[in-house]
C-alpha cells in the first residue's frame, strides 16, 4: 500500500507558531525532507522530534525526487518541509508535489505559517485583491518584464527579498510604482518584526543596516490615481514640467515621471527639454 506525502508548514521565525496537526504529523511519519538539515534539526529537537532527515532543496530536487517517491510507493509516509513557513510558495515542493501527483500518491496538505498571510495580516493595505511575485529575477530581461506587469497590475503586490539585495530591489521598483504607498515588513514573528510605511524613498533612508529576510507589500492602485494621471496629460508638456517642479523635483526626476505618466519612453521627453 503507497504511503503519502504530507506537506507541512512550519514556523517562520516564532517556534510556537506550529499547529499540532503538524507537530502530530511530523511525529507519525517514516521520514521528512528538509531543505536544509541541520536547520530543521533545530525545531525538531525543540520538538523532541526524532526521525530520519533527506536533505532535499533548490539544487538537488529534480535528482532526489524519484528517489523519495519510490519510497512513498513502498508504503513509506513523508513529510517535507523547509527552513520557515509553507513549502512549495517560493520554496523547494513544486516540483515534487507535481511528481507525486502524476505518479498517483496523495499530496496532503498540513497548513501553518506564511510569510505573505502574516506581512498582509498587519501592513494596513487593500487585501481584496493581490498579486504574489516572490522573489524578481536575476535575469535582467525578465526582471524588466517583471517590473512593467507590477506597474500595470492594480492589485496589492507581495515580493520577497533578501537583506542583501533589498536596496537595490527598492531603487528598481521607484520607477515603477510612483507613490503608491509601500510596506516593508521584517524579521516577522521574530523579537525584532518591523514593519516600515512610506514611499520607497523615504523607505530606503530608514533601511540602514539591512537584516532578516523582507516582505514588500506595494498596495493596490487606487482610481483615484488613475484621474490624477488623466488630469496630467492633458496639460502641455511645459506644464507639465512646471507641475513637478514647483514640487522641488530635479530635472532628471520629473522627466522620468513625465515620462511614466504620459506611458512613452524617457529620452523621447528629454529631447524636449534640451537646454
Amino acid at each position: 500500500m503507497k504511503g503519502k506525502l504530507y506537506v507541512v508548514a512550519t514556523p517562520i521565525g516564532n517556534l510556537d507558531d506550529i499547529t499540532l496537526r503538524a507537530i502530530n504529523t511530523l511525529k507519525q511519519v517514516d521520514i521528512i525532507i528538509a531543505e536544509d538539515t541541520r536547520h530543521s534539526l533545530k525545531l525538531l529537537n525543540h520538538l523532541e522530534i526524532t526521525k530520519p532527515l533527506i536533505s532535499y532543496h533548490r539544487h538537488n530536487e529534480e535528482e532526489k525526487a524519484d528517489m523519495i517517491l519510490n519510497k512513498i510507493e513502498e508504503g513509506k509516509n513523508i513529510a517535507l518541509i523547509s527552513d520557515a513557513g509553507t513549502p512549495v510558495i517560493s520554496d523547494p515542493g513544486e516540483f515534487i508535489v507535481k511528481k507525486a501527483l502524476e505518479r498517483k500518491i496523495e499530496v496532503v496538505p498540513i497548513p501553518g505559517a506564511c510569510a505573505i498571510i502574516t506581512a498582509l495580516m498587519a501592513a494596513g493595505v487593500g487585501t481584496r485583491n493581490f498579486t504574489f511575485y516572490g522573489f524578481l529575477s536575476l535575469n535582467k530581461k525578465i526582471r524588466n518584464k517583471e517590473l512593467k506587469q507590477i506597474e500595470n497590475n492594480r492589485n496589492t503586490i507581495i515580493l520577497y527579498e533578501a537583506p542583501h539585495k533589498i536596496l537595490n530591489t527598492l531603487k528598481d521598483l521607484e520607477d515603477y510604482v510612483g507613490d503608491r504607498k509601500i510596506v516593508v515588513a521584517r524579521e516577522l514573528t521574530k523579537i525584532h518584526e518591523e514593519f516600515i510605511k512610506g514611499t520607497i524613498k523615504e523607505i530606503q533612508e530608514k533601511i540602514t543596516s539591512p537584516k532578516g529576510e523582507y516582505v514588500i507589500i506595494i498596495d493596490e492602485k487606487n482610481s483615484i490615481d488613475d484621474d490624477a494621471e488623466n488630469e496630467l496629460n492633458k496639460l502641455s508638456l511645459e506644464e507639465h514640467f512646471k507641475y513637478y517642479e514647483k514640487m522641488g523635483l530635479e530635472k532628471k526626476d520629473i522627466i522620468k515621471k513625465i515620462a511614466k505618466d504620459r506611458n512613452v519612453p524617457k529620452n523621447e521627453i528629454y529631447k524636449n527639454f534640451i537646454n
